[in-house]
């Protein structure tokens, strides 16, 4: 009967299954179809969270738990603020920065899906004990797992954890930029920039002088003219600085005007009142 009850499955299983199975496949393909990195990342998140329920279905509790605090709730999420915070377009990743990656990535991808085909036939051609029975033989999920982790698939964990201290050095090394020189004192950078005779007073905020006080507004020079160097170059090089010069030229016309014409009032009333 137990056997046969492994193999069985109840109407509230299936429909779980084929609904989330449903948006578990749609969010896949939409993170290899969107062209929008964030979008495919938020796909590949809802993903993950689909697999976390399966696996908290299944009895898999502690997978269910890492699936979501670690895959989900860190890698994923720390991923999408950096392609946030860098910004990756759709024209970047179109550009191949090493040669015949495409094939590689369809090769792997093919050997990946051969390696899925085949664990799905054994696991449908074999029989399995099921999560219950492998729990219930160690005591639990978290007791059966690490009872594997650390006797059985102790070495393939130990090389795992050693590949990701690899990377995790290899990242540092090759994002660190070595110093060969004293880094300079607030000090010496206020005399080298005396000496260069390059701005010395500090530069106006974004906005100053203008008609809105926003990053993307440059600020007015007191000729009226904006200075570049008030807005970041990131916004430069994107085209989002917001060109105000035109307006705010006239507004400065129309104040020197009425300045003109209150100082022309003042003058005539005071010679009236000699």
């Amino acid at each position: 009967m137990s056997a046969l009850a492994a193999y069985a499955t109840s109407t509230g299983e299936a429909f779980q299954f084929w609904v989330l199975g449903t948006v578990a496949v749609v969010g896949a393909l939409c993170t290899v179809l969107m062209r929008k990195a964030v979008h495919s990342a938020l796909c590949l998140a809802g993903t993950m969270i689909v697999l976390a329920v399966f696996y908290l279905a299944n009895g898999a509790y502690f997978l269910g738990i890492v699936q979501i605090v670690v895959y989900t709730g860190a890698i994923m999420m720390l991923f999408l603020f950096v392609v946030m915070l860098v910004g990756v377009t759709a024209a970047d990743s179109l550009k191949e920065t090493i040669k015949g990656q495409r094939w590689w990535a369809a090769a792997c991808g093919l050997g990946f899906g051969v390696l899925l085909v085949a664990g799905i036939g054994n696991a449908a051609l074999t029989e399995f004990t099921g999560l219950g029975a492998a729990n219930a033989a160690h005591g639990g999920n978290v007791e059966g797992l690490a009872a594997l982790i650390f006797t059985k698939y102790v070495f393939a964990f130990e090389i795992t954890g050693a590949l990701l201290i690899t990377a995790s050095v290899g990242a540092m090394l090759l994002t660190h930029r070595e110093r060969t020189e004293r880094a300079r004192t607030q000090r010496e950078l206020a005399e080298q920039r005396v000496r260069e005779g390059k701005h010395l007073p500090p530069l106006p905020a974004p906005g100053v002088y203008a008609r809105h006080n926003a990053v993307d507004i440059a600020g007015l020079l007191p000729d009226g003219t904006p200075s570049e160097l008030t807005v970041i170059s990131t916004l430069r090089k994107r085209g989002q600085v917001r060109d105000v010069s035109t307006e705010a030229l006239a507004d400065l016309k129309a104040l020197e005007q009425r300045s003109a014409e209150r100082l022309g009032r003042d003058r005539e009333e005071e010679e009236a009142g000699r």
